[in-house]
């Protein structure tokens, strides 16, 4: 590992204690093998003056929620150091106290709670403290002989304590086996089964400790660890078992997940390892992980049936909850939040693209720890008391009591085509601000690139051609792990032929996109919502079904027959949840269907201009894409939970409707 102090950024900073905290703690952020995902913190120690003109000595404390790759000033909370010290001298306090005593010792109120690790960089004697939970240190530390091999690796410079929990009890710890220790003498601590602190009084010098001590053990997991398999070929991902998967996660959790796989080839390797039930289930890296991933993975074999595994996972969870269970603590969810899918790759289990993301990558530096320290005498997590309780921690408790709403489609997935312009990317924008991750379909190869989120996910796809609608579906599943709500929007509107002088191509497009390819879309989307969480289907017809006009022929008969065919898929898909729902918009004008040459033939096919056109309904409003979509995705929620095979107009009460 190498430095990324680079002194040309540093030196402005030279004057400004936090602001060099929050340059050298970026540094260490923007390395996951030292930091995942708000891990670790940092600290320094400076004076300030105080509304009173009075100078007070503070501790700026990394804040909680703030991640150390992108923390700023305000990330830190400055708590009063003499507070945290006198804490430190207490016999006992919880942890509920703990927080409670220095949110009320800090200087300014609107600043996020301090660590809870905030007492223990107060009674380091050094102006800046950096933390991090480093792979190579835990690697070592996680082996039957980690205690001795580090201490072989650094000696007399760093002090090795045992493993306890986070909190007052480790502050209090290392408060008393600090008491007659030369400070001067150490450069680190490292914390068995947790991780490393360094120190100094200038930040580059902590930070680059950091980096030294390390470097110590990464050089020697390189030496005498072997790396994990990166030579495996992962077998296919069967997409309809995948959804299996993600469906019965999503019943044992109380709500839908994403499954999102890694498939790459150390993943696949890893799972494909004939020890992997025993060593995959012996605890994580860190105990600070099981908050994101739980003590275990969900192990899936070939031939296992997804919903009977998973219950299973649920159930081993349940007696591990009793096993260590004390009065007034509550169950969490049964459910895994990743898996490991024998020769497949890993499974991520998250309500959102975020959360797996972060479930994904403990998972990859878990399954490299646990290869490196196999090789040196066997992987040995912390005993599965101490991750029950950190698992079960008072202040995580709190978190569960706070609760909070989530945005109704947060965890669903849908797949709307025509999504790169008018009414189709109306639906991913309004799809998305209610929660839900959206593959994207159209023939713009545009799609792929205009939606900037993580949520979605972007398909080229000609939708007259069944083997490229099949392949997005699938694609659609392997990248979010399921199907719950299609909104069928492509299509097109022809010039104006009357019937006597129709073309046959511009007949034959009209059925072809406006029809038949909603009826192959229905055909290989209905296997995976078989098995959504709430499955629907929002169908994009016209208010020309029920009110048709002069020359739209081509486009009005494709349309009803799209309502028709939405009436009998209903029928036969309501026995199994699948609802499917008509909406029939009339005279949406942002979309790309109303080029100024189709807005003049329309116009004067009523005998009407094109700005009294515009306004011809009822309530004489404009109907925007916006609208449409907002109803698209009422229809796909709970509103129409009871409602299927309905058809509803969005046309400002169009006379021709009513």
């Amino acid at each position: 590992m190498n430095s990324l102090w680079d002194e040309k950024d540093a030196q402005p900073l030279a004057d400004d204690p936090l602001a060099l905290r929050v340059y050298s703690s970026r540094l260490l952020g923007q390395e996951p093998s030292l930091v995942l995902h708000g891990g670790g913190n940092t600290s320094v120690k400076a004076d300030a003056v105080n509304l009173f003109g009075e100078t007070e000595s503070l501790i700026y404390v990394k804040g909680s929620g703030w991640d150390l790759a992108t923390i700023e000033k305000a990330g830190f909370a400055p708590v009063r150091l003499d507070v945290l010290l006198k804490m430190a001298r207490l016999p006992s306090l919880s942890d509920t106290d703990m927080v409670t005593a220095q949110r009320a010792a800090m200087l300014d109120p609107y600043a996020p709670n301090p660590s809870v690790e905030a007492i223990l960089h107060a009674i380091i004697p050094f102006a800046f403290v950096d933390h991090t939970h480093a792979d190579a240190v835990v690697t070592i530390s996680n082996t039957p002989d980690g205690e001795a091999r580090l201490q072989e690796i650094y000696g007399e410079q760093v002090l090795i304590l045992p493993y306890i929990m986070p909190g007052f009890v480790l502050a209090k710890q290392v408060f008393a086996m600090t008491a007659s220790v030369n400070w001067s003498q150490l450069q680190g601590i490292v914390l068995l089964g947790h991780g490393i602190f360094t120190f100094a009084d200038s930040a580059r010098e902590s930070y680059e400790r950091m980096i030294s001590l390390v470097s110590q053990a990464e050089r020697f997991l390189a030496e005498y660890a072997k790396p994990p398999v990166a030579d495996a070929v992962a077998q296919p991902v069967n997409s309809l078992q995948l959804a299996a998967v993600r469906a019965a996660v999503s019943q044992v959790r109380g709500g839908p997940v994403l499954a999102q796989i890694d498939n790459s080839a150390i993943v696949a390797g890893f799972a494909g390892r004939d020890d992997v039930a025993e060593v995959a289930t012996r605890g994580p890296l860190t105990p600070d992980h099981v908050i994101r991933t739980k003590r275990t993975p969900l192990l899936l074999g070939d031939d296992d049936e997804p919903a009977a595994v998973v219950a299973a996972y649920g159930e081993a969870y349940r007696t591990y909850f009793e096993r260590h269970c004390t009065p007034g603590l509550r169950c969490l969810d049964q459910a895994p939040r990743w898996g490991l899918w024998a020769d497949r790759g890993a499974i991520a289990f998250g309500t959102t693209v975020s959360e797996c993301t972060i479930i994904a990558d403990i998972g990859r530096h878990t399954m490299q720890a646990i290869a490196q320290a196999e090789s040196l005498g066997g992987w040995q997590a912390l005993p599965e008391q101490d991750i029950f309780e950190l698992e079960y921690w008072e202040l995580e408790q709190a978190k569960l009591k706070k609760g909070g709403s989530a945005p109704e489609f947060r965890g669903r997935i849908a797949l709307v085509t025509g999504a790169a312009s008018g009414i189709g990317e109306a639906c991913v924008h309004a799809l998305l601000a209610h929660g839900a991750v959206v593959a994207a379909l159209d023939i713009n190869p545009a799609v792929t690139t205009m939606f900037d989120s993580a949520s979605v996910f972007g398909v080229v796809c000609d939708m007259t051609d069944a083997g490229c609608v099949q392949q997005a579906v699938d694609a659609c599943v392997r990248h979010f792990g399921g199907l719950d709500i299609v909104i069928s929007n492509a299509g097109c509107f022809p010039l104006s032929h009357h019937i006597e002088r129709m073309p046959a191509d511009i007949w034959q497009q009209s059925m072809e996109l406006n029809l038949t390819s909603h009826q192959r879309l229905l055909q290989y989307a209905t296997p995976y919502l078989k098995l959504g969480i709430e499955p629907a289907v929002v169908i994009m017809a016209s208010k020309n079904v029920p009110a048709p006009g002069p020359g739209a022929a081509a486009y009005s008969v494709a349309k009803a027959g799209l309502t028709q065919l939405a009436r009998v898929a209903a029928l036969e898909l309501g026995g199994d949840g699948i609802r499917v729902n008509v909406l029939h918009p009339n005279a949406v004008f942002d979309t790309a269907i109303w080029s100024e040459e189709v807005l003049v033939k329309r116009a004067a096919s009523y005998g009407l201009s094109v700005e009294a056109y515009k306004k011809n309904n009822v309530l004489g409003c404009e109907v925007t894409s916006r609208h449409v979509a907002e109803m698209a995705c009422a229809m796909a929620g709970p509103l129409f939970a009871c409602t299927t095979g309905a058809q509803l107009p969005l046309d400002g009460g169009n006379d021709r409707v009513i």
